[in-house]
């Protein structure tokens, strides 16, 4: 049996691996010259690793632990949680809702109030009807205005109400008014992020927990899918070749995935067209001193800084630097849909330093030993209101097809790594069931 994966993230490598239980070694199409997809890593030529954008481990599931345990030798680090945010000054602990020390008395009063009202009123459910009628509903206008909807207008491109709670699950905490009270009135509060402590990789990047799923495939780098014929059951490589196949599964993006298709109906095209998703601009900085921050990763509220969220690699392994380096991600979102990217990728380089050195975690005197940048085309799903149907058509079309889809962009949705490399599980058993 022929069965072809598409793509060779997380996703595609969850398939593999699937597969291998019932003595099917698939044949992985990748149109990258290397593998690992979102989840990939580069080494820099003087000496820094950085990831396709901050990835780590905090699955509970003690399967996938092991598997990734495995895959790396069991060299990996275990880490609790550190992040916090930045506005207007503040550097304040997350989540901000149960952190409200410190910050403008005014301000906390308010949010205050606003939090008591709200949990004192009966909230009716049909009432909300988008991601914004949820934060005030949670949380009060003052808190929404201030803190998440600034930061999901930077991370989503799009404003809050024009999408929907689909995506929510635990990302956001929604605390109880004694939480509320004991952040504003006090520093030291419990940790209550959805990631308690994660797992890292010791050596050579995230991209190494897909190690040992290698040889359970047949890899072809730079062969990207240019063309697919339903019917005939056939792929046309970027080099022309044509490959037969028995069974496919596909983690490529659906917008492009619907695009290579034979006779797609016009309907599901125009579906497809409507699947909005992020795509990020990565500044990768390495400066000569590691005592960046305390934190392994920051979110920025203000609109002006250029970038929504740092990550600070040489916190997640002492071996993504030189010795005694130290090292930081800037994400910079935009969209086609909603925000469209405006300038060449390497202009942002210095804009992110310059706001770097404006919130103080670069120095004057620092001497700054790296830096770079990388496009990301597809980042983050956005969950606007016209999300949903779309997807439905797609998927619909996909299924008739028996072209199974998996991962973060064949899925469509807000996948973490375990979700990922599970939904190509799924998706391999599924199309081992097809007819």
């Amino acid at each position: 049996m022929a069965v072809v994966i598409i793509g060779s993230g997380m996703a595609g490598f969850g398939a593999a691996y699937q597969l291998s239980h019932y003595d099917i070694k698939p044949v992985m199409f990748e149109a990258q010259s290397y593998y690992g997809g979102h989840t990939a890593s580069f080494k820099t030529d003087d000496g820094f690793i950085f990831d396709d954008g901050p990835h780590i481990s905090f699955t509970k599931d003690k399967r996938i632990q092991k598997l990734f345990s495995e895959s790396v030798q069991g060299k990996y680090e275990i880490l609790q949680a550190r992040v916090n945010n930045y506005w207007r000054g503040y550097w304040i602990k997350h989540p901000a809702q149960v952190n409200l020390y410190g910050l403008p008395v005014e301000l906390v009063k308010q949010i205050i109030l606003e939090f008591i009202d709200n949990k004192e009123r009966t909230q009716n459910g049909s009432d909300i009807k988008n991601y914004r009628d949820w934060l005030y509903a949670q949380f009060g206008k003052t808190f929404a205005e201030t803190f998440p909807m600034q930061y999901g207008k930077k991370y989503h491109t799009t404003a809050a109400e024009n999408m929907s709670m689909d995506w929510l699950g635990k990302r956001i905490y929604t605390p109880d008014i004694s939480e509320v009270l004991e952040g504003a009135l006090s520093q030291a509060t419990p940790d209550v992020h959805y990631v308690d402590h994660f797992r890292y990789p010791t050596d050579n990047g995230f991209v190494s927990y897909l190690t040992m799923f290698l040889p359970l495939i047949e890899l072809h780098l730079a062969s990207g899918v240019v063309g697919i014929d339903p019917k005939k059951k056939e792929l046309r490589l970027s080099d022309n070749r044509v490959v037969g196949y028995d069974k496919l599964v596909s983690s490529m993006p659906l917008p492009d995935l619907v695009k290579i298709i034979e006779n797609v109906p016009d309907d599901v095209r125009e579906a497809a067209a409507k699947l909005a998703c992020t795509k990020c601009v990565l500044v990768n900085i390495g400066i000569d001193r590691n005592d960046i921050s305390d934190s392994h990763w920051t979110y920025f509220y203000d609109q002006e800084y250029v970038f929504t969220r740092l990550s600070y690699p040489h916190m997640f392994s002492s071996n993504n630097v030189p010795e005694g380096a130290g090292s930081m991600q800037a994400e910079i979102y935009f969209s086609d849909k909603y925000k469209p990217l405006d300038k060449q990728p390497p202009e942002l380089i210095e804009p992110a330093i310059n706001d770097l050195k404006k919130c103080g975690l670069v120095r004057e005197e620092d001497t700054i030993l790296h830096k770079s940048v990388k496009l990301v085309p597809y980042a983050n799903v956005i969950f606007d209101l016209e999300r949903s149907d779309a997807l439905t058509t797609v998927h619909e079309y996909l299924d008739g097809c028996n072209i199974r889809y998996c991962g973060r962009y064949g899925d469509w949705g807000y996948h973490w790594t375990d979700e990922s490399f599970k939904s190509g599980e799924s998706a391999a058993l599924k199309t081992l069931s097809d007819g």
